[in-house]
């Protein structure tokens, strides 16, 4: 059976990525003249990435309230994808306020270590890799804002490419095992370079 221990160990790696990107946040919403607070904040009550990127232009430039919502709801859809998948992999014995629980840590990363599982995923696991992971990300934005004025913009630049690299990993052993998971892939990875480099579908 899957263990907290277990999901602690699961979780370190994914942990050290995210010390990187959300000190790279923390120090960035300070810049863009957010208090102090206000990144912390956001980390403690998101925990996504992406979104809460996103999130820290939006206020700077003024957004509403519904504006912001609506942003980072379309940002953040595929974690429904995510957590429909993942739920199939889960425990009977874990209860529906316990899901609630891991659809809040469900991120691209605890989802690509923990679908991999041949074992049911038990609370215990996912409690470890969730909170590992979620340690790891606001300490990380707690040390971006304590050091916003102390690194050079070309280092902090550098930190932000971390997660797609620890992302590359993630992925990368899956699909050497599996041909659907490289289709997957690939097709992937051609319509997000469509969607970039084509003029028309780069506005969409």
């Amino acid at each position: 059976m899957l263990s907290f221990r277990k999901g602690l160990k699961d979780g370190v790696p994914i942990a050290l990525g995210y010390v990187s990107v959300s000190f790279a946040f923390g120090m960035l919403a300070v810049e863009k003249g957010l208090p102090l607070w206000s990144p912390i904040l956001l980390s403690v009550t998101n925990f996504t990435g992406t979104g809460q990127f996103a999130g820290i232009d939006l206020i700077r430039s003024g957004a509403g309230l519904w504006e912001v919502c609506f942003t980072l709801l379309i940002i953040n859809i595929r974690y429904v994808l995510l957590s429909l998948s993942l739920s199939q992999k889960l425990s009977p014995q874990i209860t529906f306020p316990q899901r609630l629980l891991i659809a809040f840590g469900n991120t691209d990363e605890v989802f690509g270590i923990s679908i991999q599982k041949t074992e049911p995923l038990t609370m215990r696991y996912m409690m470890g890799i969730i909170l590992c992971s979620y340690a790891g990300w606001n300490a990380g934005t707690v040390l971006g804002v304590l050091m916003s004025s102390a690194l050079p913009v070309m280092f902090r630049t550098a930190l932000g490419i971390a997660l797609y690299a620890m992302f590359i990993a993630i992925i990368v052993p899956p699909a050497r095992d599996s041909k659907p998971i490289t289709k997957v892939i690939l097709l992937s990875v051609l319509i997000s370079c469509l969607l970039t480099f084509i003029p028309v579908l780069s506005k969409i």
